[in-house]
């Protein structure tokens, strides 16, 4: 079997709304083969992938055994298997993926498309290609160890995994529908809503914590100077680089000492309760693994205590025990470490609930300070430490005693968050009781962490859990959900007009548009990218920019088949119309086909969906919408059956009658402006333009723009080579009017040859072409519309993609003869500079020439240079 193509699906697309990756694999000799059919196949991947019993149809026990048993063929065994390859790699994760498909390739025998999501992106690729290696080998009969490669994939999972708190503000945010990205696949941080309204995390490290705070929190003895200026009660000590510096601080104490690193975290190198020179001897050493200067403070009696501020108010409280073994009478410390390790809470690092506990020489000291070792056996009952400190990352447990603290406690937490200036921070407490005031009962602060852990407030070993994700989170967004306006335009033609229309009505509004278009990125009217812009990473350039206030997104087919939307869903969606474009490519082969790819765009609006009401498969996808979206239609035709009918239901719409754009709610019509007062409308004679404006206009009204906002817009967006390369841009070239478009497709001709017929009275001349991946019948449909509509057609060659250089060319002409017949009128000119010059040679002063589907303005502009430079020269000066 083998691996044709592959892509990763990164946000809702036509197979599902969440990650996929979609593979087309050749299954070569075991194409047409059943699981049923081979010897031993089933048993021998139920042996190596027990897990598989379990899996769907059913969802219980003998559910996918079952459809093997039946058999099934192999595209979807491997389905399965790396969804499975997934659950167990990731076995941390709170949902695992289940959603997979696979269809055969249309007119490709043995080839399939495979979908299968995933929650870890570097994850599922090699799952596949593992899964893909582990049928194959099974389905010859051959053996296969699968041990070593599973290994491979945890620990892909475990180098890519979401920590456990990010993780829980992650899930916050998304409870309160904030859309968040992943920034970088190889680190822990995100990006928390769109635009103007984005904030930053990275663990419980927010945008907003100041960087100098956390260089305080870092410095214990700072900290502690902070701290005691405050008033909140601190344990006395010393900052010191020696051992001899550390045994004389703590013998002029005349108390236990604590003794940690100064700038360490995590509870590392920490030893408490030091009582002679030697104790102290032994904790400077081991505090020196982790930093070159120690603290030497008085030892605090009592339990330890984390509590979390958040946002300037508590959120949560903890008790932290440290790591420890309690006896059985039977097992050494030794195995009961190792029964404890066991449990899936605990992992190493911050992946999971819990962290294995250590048996190191910090441990055997601790024991040995209690009289144990390493094989003692404990009585039953009887609990022995293994650390010093109580820190969920040294083998540390919890419990909740949020409801504990008394008003004065809570009160000092905050004020010691905010004194080192931290707006998410961890206030760690040593006192007997914490239901008592710390004042009472010789309690301390001894220290306050940023980036503080949330696991043990989310999932404590005992008591009530805490939603300590949602406080930072609502410390951090308030009540925002973190999105801005988003307005998302899809359709065969028409998109980038549309969607430059929109963007100009927002900035006239005064917003900060971001658009993409097939031209580029535009950050408020300036561009920042160049290029065809209408995918996945364009439109989440514009919804990461932290200036942009309006997402004004033109969503094309390819983008959607590549890589599925940037977002999880839009406010607005506009579908202007659907033609035949780009069938027989990526599994797209019918108009329905194409339909079923945009209504993606159209599935993914919460606020209004945008239809045109005299296209029929658009009118199709109102089904497919969200229950709660507005459906709103344009209409050309302001007797259309479709509009009037959803209008008398309440509806509202835009359509155009007696040459003005109406605003309609069903009850109330209201003219919204003139076509004459539109300049892209070229004085009503485009007509394409006219819809792109009704679709505009709706998407405006949708959004929640008044009528002046738009109609403002829409009376000052120009369509030129500056605003609107490649879209209906209009020269002068001596006295004939060029026209140069990216027509491309039959309705695009169709609606350019109806614009250039009405300008002038001369003659049509067009100069046209298609690109080489259409179908042929795509091609001399092409040809049939030029050749009804053009006097004269000069075709051309654009890109070949596939084809030898020429033979598009041909397709086109066979088209136009069989519309014109064998006739002198049509021209075969392969190069695109000399098909422009042969064009212009045809024409006399009051003819119309259209250029169409040219890849750029400077096309036209070197092609003219040749013979005529002052008019290319003009031309320029325009774009």
């Amino acid at each position: 079997m083998q691996i044709l193509e592959q892509r990763f699906l990164r946000g809702p697309n036509v197979h599902a709304d969440s990650p996929c990756l979609l593979s087309v694999v050749d299954l070569q000799d075991l194409y047409g083969i059943s699981s049923k059919d081979i010897p031993g196949f089933n048993d021998a991947l139920l042996a190596a992938l027990p897990t598989l019993a379990g899996g769907p149809p059913t969802g219980q026990r003998g559910g996918f055994a079952q459809r093997l048993r039946e058999g099934t063929y192999l595209g979807r065994v491997i389905e399965q298997v790396t969804l499975d390859l997934q659950a167990q790699a990731a076995s941390g994760a709170a949902a695992p993926p289940v959603y997979g498909r696979t269809r055969p390739v249309v007119g490709q025998p043995g080839r399939f498309r495979i979908v299968c999501a995933y929650q870890v992106e570097k994850l599922v690729q090699p799952a596949f290609e593992l899964a893909l290696d582990l049928v194959t080998a099974l389905g010859r009969g051959e053996g296969f160890d699968l041990a070593p490669r599973l290994d491979e994939l945890r620990r892909i999972a475990a180098r890519h995994a979401i920590g456990t708190s990010t993780a829980a503000v992650l899930a916050a945010a998304h409870e309160r529908g904030i859309p968040t990205f992943r920034i970088t696949e190889d680190a822990n941080l995100f990006l928390l809503g769109w635009g103007a309204k984005q904030k930053r995390l990275q663990a419980t490290i927010t945008g907003d914590t100041s960087f100098i705070a956390v260089k305080v929190a870092s410095d214990k003895q700072l900290t502690k100077t902070l701290l005691r200026e405050a008033g909140v009660p601190v344990p006395e000590g010393a900052v010191v680089s020696t051992v001899d510096e550390a045994q004389r601080v703590a013998a002029r104490m005349k108390a236990p000492v604590t003794l940690k690193p100064l700038d360490g975290n995590q509870g590392k190198g920490v030893t408490v309760d030091c009582r002679d020179a030697e104790q102290v001897a032994r904790a400077f050493a081991f505090a020196r693994e982790y930093g070159r200067r120690i603290i030497v403070e008085r030892h605090v009696e009592g339990r330890d205590y984390r509590v979390l501020v958040a946002a300037g108010r508590v959120a949560a409280a903890a008790m932290r025990r440290p790591a420890h073994v309690v006896g059985d009478g039977i097992a050494s410390i030794r195995e009961l470490v190792e029964r404890e390790n066991a449990d899936p809470a605990r992992g190493a690092g911050h992946a999971t609930i819990l962290t294995t506990i250590s048996l190191d020489d910090h441990a055997a000291d601790m024991l040995r300070k209690q009289g144990f070792d390493f094989d003692s056996v404990l009585p039953c009952g009887v609990a022995a430490e293994l650390r010093g400190n109580a820190n969920l990352s040294t083998g540390g447990t919890a419990e909740d005693v949020t409801e504990l603290l008394p008003e004065s406690t809570r009160l000092l937490c905050v004020r010691a968050a905010a004194k080192i200036g931290l707006d998410v921070a961890g206030v760690d407490i040593v006192c007997r009781d914490i239901a008592l005031p710390l004042d009472a009962q010789r309690g301390a602060v001894i220290e306050v962490n940023a980036a503080p852990g949330i696991r043990m407030h989310q999932y404590p070993s005992s008591g009530a859990p805490r939603d300590a994700g949602d406080a930072i989170v609502q410390g951090l967004m308030g009540d925002s959900d973190g999105r801005i306006p988003t307005i998302a335009v899809t359709g065969t033609n028409g998109k980038t007009t549309t969607t430059l229309l929109i963007g100009h009505a927002v900035r006239m509004a005064g917003k900060v548009a971001g658009v993409t278009t097939t031209e580029g990125v535009f950050i408020d009217g300036k561009q920042v990218a160049k290029g065809d812009c209408t995918g996945y990473w364009s439109a989440r350039s514009v919804l990461a920019s932290p200036e942009v206030e309006v997402a004004v997104l033109e969503t094309a087919r390819g983008g959607i088949l590549k890589r599925g939307l940037a977002f999880d869903r839009c406010d607005v969606s506009v579908v202007t119309n659907i033609a035949a474009d780009h069938l027989g490519l990526d599994g797209v082969d019918t108009v329905e086909d194409l339909a079923q790819v945009k209504a993606v765009v159209a599935g993914a609006a919460s606020r209004a969906v945008v239809l045109n009401a005299e296209d029929a498969l658009c009118v199709a996808m109102a089904r497919r919408t969200k229950p709660e979206a507005e459906i709103v239609y344009f209409s050309m035709d302001a007797e259309n059956p479709v509009l009037l009918q959803h209008l008398e239901d309440g509806g509202r719409g835009v359509y155009l009658q007696d040459n003005a754009l109406v605003v309609a709610d069903g009850t109330l019509h209201q003219q919204l402006l003139r076509v004459e007062s539109m300049p892209v409308a070229f004085g009503g004679r485009a007509r394409f333009n006219i819809a792109n404006s009704l679709a505009a206009a709706a998407a405006l009204m949708a959004s929640g723009f008044s009528n002046l906002q738009i109609a403002t817009g829409l009376s000052t967006f120009v369509s030129n080579g500056r605003t609107n390369p490649l879209r209906t841009n209009v020269f002068d070239i001596r006295g004939v009017t060029v026209i140069v478009d990216y027509a491309h497709n039959p309705a695009a001709y169709r609606a350019m040859a109806e614009m250039a017929r009405a300008l002038l009275p001369g003659q049509l001349v067009g100069i046209v072409t298609a690109p080489g991946d259409r179908r042929d019948q795509d091609l001399r449909e092409v040809g049939r519309v030029c050749g009804e509509r053009f006097d004269e057609l000069v075709v051309y060659e654009s890109q070949s993609r596939g084809r030898a250089v020429g033979e598009a060319v041909d397709l086109i002409l066979e088209g136009a003869r069989e519309a014109a017949g064998l006739s002198d009128t049509l021209h075969r000119v392969i190069e695109v500079g000399e098909a422009i010059r042969h064009g212009l040679a045809l024409c006399q002063p009051g003819d119309v020439l259209v250029f169409a589907c040219g890849s750029s303005l400077q096309v036209f502009v070197d092609a003219l240079r040749v013979n005529d430079p002052d008019s290319a020269d003009l031309v320029a000066a325009q774009v």
